[in-house]
């Protein structure tokens, strides 16, 4: 943590001191055994049915916490469960068995916590990143879980999947927990596609009759017009027609900065209105013929949980932008409450200035929306907020709640609990003034937390009080609901290193980013992420500056002049720059400059292409774009740096478990690296490049598509070179107008879609095939391919190997499998798959250099005893006891025989395996050892 956090949180010194030294031990550990994914927790807390117990989810150390809960809400620790890797979320289904969502592992966990100690006695396997889980059903025994529309574990045909227009990618994964079937990671009665992007929260109705899930980035009806799509000239530009399509002029004014230095042509944002039935600009003014597809924007879905197989029911719109968590009212069977942000993607332009003219600490709202039936009415938790007034008023920051995340409702349905994850705080309300939007902002209403980033709660009336877990210390507070006061804060071992500790406030601490309480870094990258959105943050008010960065092709833009970058100069940057997608925050290390033209290789702490200058230079966007009164210190900027170049993308989810390529995707990987010009230019020897001479794919390096270098790729601006392993990530958006300079034709209206951003800087071209079209293959006139329709059957095969582009980690990371003694059939091949990887060799700078492509780990409990394994480079498993001889595989095997011995293996990620299989804290004594001589194998003190 920061000093100016310490000060914010307002805690006596000794006692902040005191929790730093619970979260963050001496004895730092190296960065190559733990690493951090910043994963977003959804449900971290649930209680047993009969109040006895507490369940926490240990995301940083993949494990479930038991607590038993005493008089007063004091809490005991009981025991800790190792589970599979990034928990997000928890339920229990009786009072003797708890299911976490392993969100890394792709996995759920079934633990028995009526034994002792308790274990995990299966796991199930779903679809790529599981957020979520509820109960409901008949007898309350059918589990529903979201995922992601994708991944390893299901029967998807990606190849085709993630090129078919108009298709639902939010998943609903529903088992029948009394009948998991026989198959290796269990057998779903259903799985409900929804016509959204990725599903994050659920709520089951009063009656279990119904589940609500909602679409994480629902996004807002915002897309972009491609620059080829919009008249030049700015805004004295009249409607033209565009490659056959009538659009209404230019972009809006101002078209200079105040050096009167012309900007860019560039794209445009649009809202869709749909009083109006159109696709709007600022200027109110129509760009419908412009846009090929409907977005219906739907939010949230009802399921029918006593179906034979379940299925959607309902659906609602306009709920939010990013959807967090919901909640459904227990005394009235069609109400719901669903914490969320709105965002303003659509005003253009950061500050300085005010609400009016810029989104200069207002870019998303934190809500709480009401669904009523049929009405959808959302409510803006901060509406004292005077945005026009920069910085705010003193008084403002006390009022605010920022990323309202988890949510508790009294069983008599009259008072709701909000998570304030940006605030430090929990908000109290009366739901009669939520649904009547009556109630007045009021810290008086507020909890103050010690810990910062609440981000789940549970309520013991019985006891009156609150149970919070806070994600920046990873503890546990206890709050008294009579008094609206903190009254106990218990501490849970994490392995996170010190940088992330420190760092992570700033991403997410709005009290501190701003000067409304309200916005910070995490507005837009949400858990260190994306919002799925573009943004339009040039700034008139900013001056011309250079560009440090090697420009490839540089000469092909000095031979088209000035219709590159405005009137600046090829190697220089204008400030207005127009729609550009957020990016994530994720793998950012070895990157080189930051933001998608590379801009922040000029700024604040100098001029250069490292990335932690790069990423210290965002220091001027706390007051410039989050509307801080000043800037944060250096000191404080250093902190945040060093977190965020520690967070780390997931494994791809659409490469095979194996690391193998199909064949498409092989021949995309050949053409890729092969010797032939991929731009098409030859200016002369040397200036054409492949794929690969600007894409730089070299993991030695850590290079995943850029090496750091900008380029010109015959657009009206120099881009950086992007990085390529989020491309999946990214589908969803089909159907485009012709646009001249990239050559690529109008593909006609695509009905709707799910996404208003697809690829690109600014996310106007819609698939990785059309920009293949519109680049590499037309510039080459597709000639000399393979396969009977030439550079179509190439263009497939690029875009099958970039959607399956290599990461820093190997698809193999985070699986599991969990050996029982009557499922060896079915797991042992699982087991097989996970030991050969571990065999196998694999390149990662962020871990080292050569490695492997997991280590394998194995939990159990073994005569009453939780015990752990890790594989060694001979293949043998060492124990967590050290005068134990190493085990053979064979060996290793037969103990979960055995009934009530079931092991779990996990391929951790290289470097992890000694942390997360045998030496918890890593002190150097094991885990094992020190449970038999009563040591504390989570305490390196």
């Amino acid at each position: 943590m920061t000093t100016s956090y310490r000060l914010r949180v307002r805690q006596p010194a000794f006692l902040v001191l005191a929790l730093l030294a619970i979260a963050a031990p001496p004895g730092a550990h190296a960065q190559t055994s733990f690493v951090n994914f910043e994963s977003g927790q959804v449900r971290p807390l649930a209680m047993s049915p009969d109040g006895t117990r507490l369940f926490a989810v240990n995301t940083p150390d993949n494990r479930l916490e038991v607590f038993s809960i005493g008089a007063g809400g004091a809490l005991t620790h009981t025991a800790a469960v190792p589970v599979g890797l990034e928990p997000v979320a928890v339920a229990a289904r009786s009072d003797g068995e708890v299911w976490v969502v392993n969100h890394l592992s792709d996995s759920i966990s079934i633990v028995d916590v009526g034994s002792s100690p308790p274990r995990v006695v299966r796991t199930l396997l779903v679809g790529d990143e599981p957020r979520d889980i509820v109960f409901a059903g008949p007898g309350g025994n059918r589990a529903f879980v979201t995922t992601a529309h994708r991944g390893q574990n299901t029967s998807i045909n990606h190849a085709v999947d993630l090129i078919t227009a108009g298709q639902g990618r939010a998943d609903v994964w529903v088992f029948d927990a009394l009948n998991l079937g026989s198959s290796l990671g269990g057998t779903p009665l259903n799985v409900v596609t929804l016509f959204g992007d990725t599903p994050r929260a659920l709520a089951a109705s009063a009656d279990g009759s119904k589940v609500y899930a909602a679409v994480y980035f629902s996004g807002n009806r915002t897309t972009v017009i491609s620059e080829g799509g919009v008249c030049n000239g700015g805004a004295s530009a009249a409607a033209c027609v565009e490659n056959g399509t009538s659009v209404p002029g230019g972009l809006p004014g101002p078209n200079v900065n105040f050096q009167g230095s012309e900007g860019p042509e560039t794209g445009l944002i649009v809202k869709y209105n749909a009083v109006a039935g159109q696709w709007q600009d600022e200027l109110g003014r129509d760009w419908s013929n412009a846009v090929r597809f409907n977005l219906p924007d739907l939010d949230v879905f009802a399921i029918d949980a006593n179906a034979a197989l379940p299925a959607e029911l309902q659906s609602w719109s306009g709920v939010g932008t990013v959807l967090f968590n919901m909640v459904a009212s227990p005394t009235d069977p069609d109400k719901l409450y669903v914490t969320n942000t709105e965002a303003r993607n659509e005003v253009r332009f950061e500050g300085p200035g005010n609400s009016s003219t810029t989104v200069r600490g207002h870019l998303h709202e934190a809500r709480v929306t009401v669904i009523d039936g049929t009405s959808v009415l959302p409510r803006h938790l901060n509406k004292h907020i005077d945005y026009d007034v920069i910085p705010s008023p003193a008084g403002t920051i006390e009022k605010s709640l920022a990323t309202p995340v988890g949510m508790a409702v009294s069983a008599d349905g009259q008072t709701l609990y909000v998570a304030a994850f940006g605030s430090s705080k929990v908000g109290v309300f009366s739901t009669a003034e939520i649904d009547a939007d009556t109630f007045v902002p009021d810290e008086g209403d507020h909890v103050e937390l010690t810990g910062g980033g609440p981000s789940g709660v549970v309520l013991d009336e019985t006891r009156d009080r609150l149970y919070v877990l806070t994600r920046f210390d990873n503890s546990i507070s206890v709050v008294d609901t009579t008094t609206l006061a903190e009254i106990g804060h218990v501490p849970v071992y994490s392995p996170e290193p010190a940088e992330v500790v420190a760092g992570r406030p700033l991403l997410y601490d709005a009290s501190f980013s701003s000067s409304n309480g309200e916005a910070s870094c995490s507005s837009c990258h949400v858990f260190g992420d994306l919002d799925q959105l573009a943004w339009d943050l040039g700034n008139p008010d900013d001056p011309v500056t250079s560009n440090p960065m090697n420009i490839k092709l540089e000469i092909g833009a000095l031979t088209i002049g000035d219709a590159v970058n405005g009137d600046a100069d090829v190697d220089e940057f204008h400030p207005m720059k127009g729609p550009m997608t957020t990016q994530t925050l994720r793998g950012l290390a070895n990157s080189g400059p930051m933001h998608w033209r590379g801009d922040r290789a000029n700024g604040f702490f100098g001029v250069g292409t490292d990335e932690a200058l790069s990423f210290d230079n965002f220091i001027v966007a706390f007051e410039g774009l989050l509307g801080r009164e000043e800037l944060i210190s250096t000191a404080d900027m250093h902190e945040f740096t060093d977190f965020a170049l520690t967070i780390t993308l997931p494994p791809n989810p659409i490469r095979a478990l194996n690391n193998s390529l199909t064949a498409d995707q092989q021949a995309g990987r050949n053409f890729y690296l092969g010797s032939r010009r991929a731009d098409g230019l030859s200016f002369g020897d040397g200036l054409g490049f492949n794929c690969n001479g600007c894409h730089t794919l070299d993991p030695a390096q850590g290079f995943f598509g850029t090496n750091g270098d900008a380029s010109f790729e015959n657009e009206l601006q120099i881009v950086k070179v992007a990085h390529l392993r989020n491309l999946y990530q990214k589908v969803g958006m089909f159907g485009m107008m012709s646009v001249d300079f990239l050559n690529a034709g109008d593909n006609g209206h695509k009905g709707n879609q799910i996404r208003g951003f697809g690829f690109l800087h600014d996310g106007s071209i819609d698939t990785v095939f059309r920009f293949f079209q519109a680049t590499v293959f037309n510039n080459n006139n597709g000639v000399g391919f393979d396969g009977p329709n030439g550079g179509n059957d190439k263009r497939r095969q690029m875009e099958q190997f970039m959607l399956a582009f290599d990461t820093d980690l190997a698809p193999i990371v985070g699986q599991q499998v969990t050996l029982t003694s009557s499922n060896g059939a079915v797991a042992n091949p699982r087991i097989d798959l996970l030991l050969q990887r571990a065999a196998a060799p694999f390149t990662s700078k962020i871990l080292g250099g050569a490695v492997t492509e997991c280590d394998v780990v194995v939990k159990g409990n073994v005569g009453a005893q939780p015990r752990g394994w890790m594989r060694t480079a001979a293949g043998t498993f060492k124990s967590d006891k050290a005068a134990e001889p190493q085990l053979a595989d064979a060996a290793l095997r037969a103990l979960a025989s055995t009934a009530g011995q079931e092991l779990t293996y996990t391929c951790a990620p290289p470097g992890s395996g000694t942390r997360m299989g045998i030496d918890r804290d890593e002190d150097g004594h094991l885990d094992g050892d020190e449970l038999d001589a009563g040591s504390n194998p989570a305490d390196p003190g």
